[in-house]
């Protein structure tokens, strides 16, 4: 996972402006500015509806609906964990309980050592290989705790 910019009001305007003329720019704007701050920090928000002449309250609508968007810089990794229904058939419930014993957190937390963020995602369309999990965007399959707590111990 790349590092993450301190937020920065000047750097966020040249971000919102280099997308607005694209159809649908708020979805792209707020990928852009998560890309560059790691998160959508609540100060970005009046500045996407200015910059798309929409309220406030729809950016806000639209950051709190979609799972990726965050309100804080995740940690260096980010481990997505399926909780899905055939997941969870094949023992996702385990690898999930062990993941969040294993780091101390829930989810969308963050390890206390910075290491990994650890989110909910429903499907990632690995059903005959669950459980299943993505580690910065790589796919692990064919997961049980054990497995999943020996490969958190090699990134903490």
């Amino acid at each position: 996972m790349a590092a993450s910019e301190p937020w920065n009001q000047d750097r966020a305007h040249g971000i919102i402006t280099m997308h607005t003329a694209l159809d649908g720019a708020a979805l792209p704007i707020l990928h852009a500015l998560q890309a560059v701050f790691g998160c959508i920090p609540l100060e970005a928000e009046p500045l996407v509806a200015e910059a798309l002449n929409i309220s406030r309250a729809e950016v806000h609508g639209i950051v709190s609906f979609y799972h990726d968007f965050r309100r804080t810089p995740p940690g260096r990794h980010v481990l997505r964990v399926c909780r899905a229904e055939a997941c969870q058939a094949v023992g996702g419930e385990a690898v999930a309980d062990r993941a969040r014993r294993t780091l101390g957190v829930g989810w969308h937390g963050t390890s206390a050592d910075g290491a990994v963020t650890l989110e909910p995602v429903f499907c990632l369309g690995f059903c005959a290989a669950g459980p299943a999990a993505l580690l910065d965007g790589a796919p692990l399959v064919r997961l049980d705790a054990a497995r999943i707590e020996r490969m958190l111990a090699s990134l903490t």
